[in-house]
Parts: structure tokens; C-alpha cells; sequence
């Protein structure tokens, strides 16, 4: 249902623009017909241009925003526009028709009306700026009411009724000012789109003969502003264009005036070398071009956006602040800095739902996702703007460079946790093993010691009046001792695998494999390796390897170990099932993946060629 009444409008004001522009196509037959009007160069006037334009871009924002009446007051303005240069070019190639002038005078008013009174009254939201500006619609309509008495009643005593209206246009056009002061980052864009394109069109046309022509090519400025404020005004930033302009300007007035004060002086001075002093003239204002400019660019910024100054100076201060802060700190110091940028209450970023915020956020206006390399880290989260003079176009700009500093700032502040954590894990586990080796000691290898010292005595004590007795006590203490062997061995290997010590890092990967493969290392060719480096390894081969075997269901699995200058890279690859579509890292994974980050290397675990699973860790020499 929708759809049917939205084609139904966009149909209707294509149907608009179309008869405007088929009138205008006929008017310029018509003023072909005509002489020559002095003055104009071009074959068609003004309000040509105005009929054609006004409807085109009309309907294009009826199609888009039906509901807006910006659109429709263009599409009828401009159809008006048409209706009345073509009844006047009319008349004047065929004399007065008693039917033309009142065509032409009724759609002159509409098109005063829409395009003069009520598009400036009605721009960009579609209401009026306040219930007392109602009042200039009023008197608008009351003198439409008065040049038709005057018409009709041929009364003389109505005139200057075009200067009335010239006023009240004007009162139109200053509610557009009144209306910025209050207005929101977005409207107040919109308005500063169209004030911009004003002076263009309008001086031309109102500046009479010899320059009204050029309102011909300045006009369509008009309509083609508000389709850029309404639907592209977040695509253009007005304020770049404001700014260049001032400081290109500012440049092309001073060194234009230096040079014309070097040539004068020169003239007065020195007039055999004026053609000198105008060389020196010209390099001089060369070699000041560059200070010129940063001077009056730092001026414009700080004109437009306060003194925060341009996204590039912010850039530079996260820059500098980075540098100079640690990596904790660092992203507290990027935030304020973009706080000040977008004189906004307050910016945070949410890290694993730790939240880092710089001044207020009393509530989220914009949330921003953060990615480092592809990588999500993170949220930046914006609170309500404060007043700026071009905050929409600035805060995009603002965006764009500083956020991949707050991504890199984030990202920072992740590994620092991780590594927190993980010094904390080694911590606990380190603890978590001294507390099991004092328990295994003094409560199992202890006691057992301690009751095989006893024994010893009462065998001792027990060997001179009962042999028998004591052949049955160092039995059970050849048990004991088998015992605290076993205990023994048991401890050792839980803090180093035994197989390390005897077979060396290749050779006890290759004793985990049931076939090991040809290719395998020799120790030889790995050289002397640290304890830490031949545990870690030995220990994510095992993981690997008793991982492909429970769960992939291989039939080969296949390990190497190449030693690459100060790198030793470890891998393992079966023929498996290879990995699910939504793998969840389990404690085996997270333990591969840990023990190489504590190396200071990396364990990546991906499909292989061909189907299965690789498993692929480096760790550093």
C-alpha cells in the first residue's frame, strides 16, 4: 500500500516537471520568435532556468521524500515559473489575450509564494520555524488579494506592490538565519547548504541589467542545494568548501598585495630595477606562501570549528599523546582528545565489557565498532554533542582519523590484559605447583620415607632375637622403596617429560606418533634448544596429536620440526574430519595457544590442503 501511494506521488511530480519543461522547450521556440533582448547573450531568460530546474529536482525529492514538502513546493513553483515567461513571451509575439494576463499574473503569485515565502519558511524540515512566522504567510496572501484588485479595478492607487513583496521574501530568507542559532548539527548543515547557494543566484537576479543574465546560469544553484542538504548532506562537507575558499581567498588578497606594494616601491625607489624588485616581489611571496597559509588555515579553523582546531591537528595530538603515554593510559589520553575534537559531553570504549570513559556519558548518541587488522576489538561509544559551529561534517572527519589511533589504543590495552592475565595464570600456576609439590613431599614421599627410616630401626632392633620378623620388615620396606620410586618418577615427569631427557625433543615427538614419518628432525640438526622452548613444544605436539587422534578420526598424522634461524616452528597435520564450522576453543586449544604466547610465539590452528587439520606453532630460540 505504501509503495502504490509513493509511485502515485513521484508519478504526479514527474508529470509536473515533465509539462514544465515541455513549456520552457516552447517558450524557447517562442523567444527565438522575438527580438533580440538587449543585454542577455543567452536564448532564454531567468525564469527559463527557474521552470526547468526547479520541477527536475523537485520531483527527484518527491520520489525520495514524498511526505516533505520542499519538493513539491519546487515542482510547483517551477511549473508556475514556466506558466508565467511563457504567457509574457505570448503576448508580446502576439499581442494581449484577455485570458493570458490573469494566467500569468496568477502564476506569478504562486510562484512568489512557493519559491519566495514559503520554501525559505519551510526549509529543511518541512515546518515552520515558529507560530508567529505564520504572519508573513498571511500578508503574503493578502497582497496576492490586493494585485488582483488592482487588476481588476485597474486602481492606480496600488502600487510598489513588488517592493511589498521583495519585503516579505526577504523576512522569508532571514528566518533561515534565525533558524541556524537553534538549529540541530544536521539542520543546521542543511540551512548553510542553502545559504551558501543564496548570494550566487539571487545578486544576479536582483541586481538588474547588465547582470541579470548570469542569474540565468546561477539559479539552478538553488534547487540543486537543497537536493545536496537533504539527501547528500553527510556526502559533502560544506565546511571544507567554506574553508578552502576563505584561505584561498585570504592568500590570492595578501600576496596580490604584496606584490602591488613591492612594484610600487620599486617604481618609487628603485626604477631602474623594477623588473628585479618584481622577481624579488614574486619569490618573496613564494617563500611566505607555506607560513601564509598555516597561519590563515589555523585562523579559518579556528573560525569554523572553535579551538579545537582541524582533524589533522587532532591527529597529530593523539600522535603525540601515544608516544608519551603507556599503553595503559594511552587510549584515555586518545579519548579525550576526541572528546575535544567533537566537543562532545564524553566518549568511552568498551573492552570486554570494561569500559574506559573520558568526561560524561550519560547516554549513547553513537557507537562506533572498532577493528584492528579485521579484528574486532572493541565499541566506541559517543555521548550527546555540544554546540559547534559545523559539527556534522567536522565529526565525520574527526571519525575517519582518529579512530584507527583509538583501534590501535584498544588493541594496546587488550594485549596488556592479556598479558596480565596471563601473568597472573603463570603466577597461580606456579603456586598451584609449589603447593603440589609440598603436598606430594611432605605427605606422600615424606611419610614413606619416614616410615622406611622406622622400619629400618625395628628390623635393626628385631634382627638379633627374630631374623624371621626381620626378613618380613625389609620386605615390606623393598616395597616401600618401590613405592617412593614410583612416587618419584611420577614428580619428575610432572615437571619435565622424561622422554625429553632421553630421546631429545624429535625423538619423543616421534615416540607420540604410531608411524613417525622420515622427514622428521634430528636433534642434531635442531641444536641446543631451552628447557622451556622443548617443553612447550613437546607439549602442543602432544595436545595436537592426542587431539587428532580422539576427535578427527585420522589415519595419518604427520609432525615436523624445522629450526629457522632464531624461530623453531612445530607442526602437525592429519587427514582428518578437519575443524568445524564454529569452533569453540576448548582447554586443549587454549593451552596450545598459551603456552607458545608465553614464549613470546604464536600456535594457529586451520584446515589444511587437501581436508583435515594443521596445527602450526612458533616459538623463539
Amino acid at each position: 500500500m505504501g509503495n502504490t501511494r509513493l509511485s502515485w506521488q513521484a508519478s504526479v511530480a514527474i508529470a509536473i516537471a515533465t509539462l514544465a519543461v515541455m513549456l520552457e522547450v516552447a517558450d524557447i521556440w517562442i523567444t527565438a520568435q522575438l527580438p533580440p533582448v538587449p543585454g542577455n547573450p543567452l536564448p532564454f531568460q531567468p525564469e527559463d532556468m527557474a521552470g526547468t530546474t526547479f520541477p527536475v529536482f523537485g520531483a527527484i525529492l518527491v520520489h525520495s521524500r514524498p511526505r516533505l514538502p520542499i519538493g513539491w513546493l519546487l515542482c510547483s513553483g517551477g511549473l508556475a515559473s514556466a506558466v508565467n515567461i511563457v504567457c509574457g513571451n505570448l503576448d508580446k509575439l502576439y499581442g494581449p489575450h484577455p485570458l493570458r494576463w490573469p494566467l500569468a499574473l496568477l502564476a506569478w503569485q504562486v510562484y512568489a509564494l512557493a519559491v519566495g515565502v514559503l520554501l525559505p519558511l519551510l526549509y529543511p524540515t518541512g515546518r515552520l520555524p515558529s507560530r508567529p512566522w505564520l504572519a508573513v504567510i498571511v500578508v503574503s496572501a493578502l497582497l496576492a488579494v490586493a494585485d488582483w484588485i488592482s487588476w481588476i479595478w485597474y486602481a492606480p492607487a496600488l502600487p510598489q506592490l513588488g517592493e511589498v513583496y521583495l519585503a516579505v521574501m526577504a523576512a522569508a530568507v532571514s528566518s533561515l538565519a534565525l533558524r541556524l542559532r537553534g538549529a540541530g548539527p544536521v539542520e543546521r548543515r542543511q540551512i548553510l547548504w542553502l545559504l551558501l547557494a543564496l548570494p550566487f543566484a539571487l545578486v544576479p537576479y536582483l541586481a538588474g541589467w547588465p547582470a541579470w543574465w548570469l542569474a540565468s546560469l546561477t539559479l539552478p544553484l538553488l534547487p540543486a542545494a537543497m537536493w545536496v542538504a537533504i539527501q547528500r548532506h553527510r556526502l559533502f562537507g560544506i565546511d571544507t568548501l567554506i574553508s578552502r575558499a576563505l584561505v584561498g581567498t585570504g592568500l590570492a588578497v595578501v600576496i596580490a598585495g604584496a606584490y602591488l606594494a613591492a612594484g610600487a616601491a620599486s617604481s618609487l625607489f628603485l626604477a631602474d630595477v623594477d623588473q628585479l624588485a618584481g622577481l624579488a616581489a614574486a619569490l618573496g611571496a613564494g617563500v611566505f606562501l607555506q607560513p601564509i597559509r598555516r597561519l590563515m588555515q589555523r585562523g579559518v579553523d579556528r573560525l569554523l570549528y572553535g579551538s579545537t582546531g582541524d582533524p589533522a591537528t587532532l591527529a597529530e595530538e593523539s600522535k603525540r599523546r601515544l608516544q608519551q603515554a603507556d599503553p595503559a593510559q594511552g587510549l584515555l589520553s586518545v579519548l579525550e582528545v576526541l572528546r575535544e575534537g567533537l566537543a562532545v559531553t564524553g566518549a568511552a570504549v568498551d573492552v570486554d565489557g570494561v569500559r574506559t570513559v573520558s568526561g560524561e556519558v550519560p547516554h549513547t548518541a553513537r557507537a562506533v565498532a572498532l577493528t584492528w587488522h579485521g579484528e574486532p576489538v572493541g565499541t566506541l561509544l559517543l555521548g550527546p554533542p555540544g554546540k559547534r559551529r559545523f559539527p556534522a561534517a567536522h565529526d565525520e572527519r574527526v571519525l575517519a582519523t582518529l579512530v584507527p589511533f583509538i583501534a590501535d589504543a584498544t588493541h594496546a590495552v587488550r594485549l596488556t590484559a592479556d598479558l596480565q592475565r596471563s601473568r597472573e595464570r603463570i603466577l597461580s600456576a606456579r603456586e598451584e605447583e609449589r603447593r603440589r609439590l609440598r603436598r606430594d613431599l611432605h605427605d606422600g614421599l615424606g611419610q614413606s620415607l619416614s616410615g622406611m627410616a622406622m622400619s629400618l630401626n625395628a628390623a635393626r632392633i628385631t634382627m638379633r632375637h627374630s631374623p624371621d620378623q626381620a626378613e618380613r620388615l625389609l620386605a615390606r620396606l623393598r616395597e616401600g622403596m618401590d613405592e617412593v620410586s614410583g612416587d618419584i618418577r611420577r614428580l619428575v615427569y610432572g615437571l619435565r617429560p622424561p622422554a625429553l631427557d632421553e630421546l631429545g625433543l624429535a625423538g619423543a615427538i616421534a615416540d607420540l606418533l604410531d608411524e613417525p614419518p622420515p622427514g622428521l628432525a634430528e636433534q642434531a640438526e635442531l641444536g641446543e634448544l631451552p628447557a622451556a622452548v622443548e617443553v612447550a613444544a613437546y607439549r602442543i605436539a602432544q595436545e595436537a596429536i592426542t587431539n587428532a587422534r580422539k576427535h578427527s578420526g585420522a589415519t595419518r598424522i604427520v609432525a615436523t620440526l624445522e629450526r629457522e634461524g632464531g624461530m623453531l616452528r612445530i607442526t602437525v597435520q592429519d587427514d582428518g574430519c578437519g575443524l568445524p564450522r564454529h569452533l569453540r576453543a576448548g582447554i586443549g586449544l587454549g593451552s596450545m595457544r598459551e603456552r607458545a604466547a608465553e614464549l613470546g610465539g604464536a600456535c594457529t590452528v586451520r584446515p589444511a590442503q587437501g581436508g583435515g587439520t594443521l596445527v602450526s606453532a612458533v616459538l623463539p630460540v
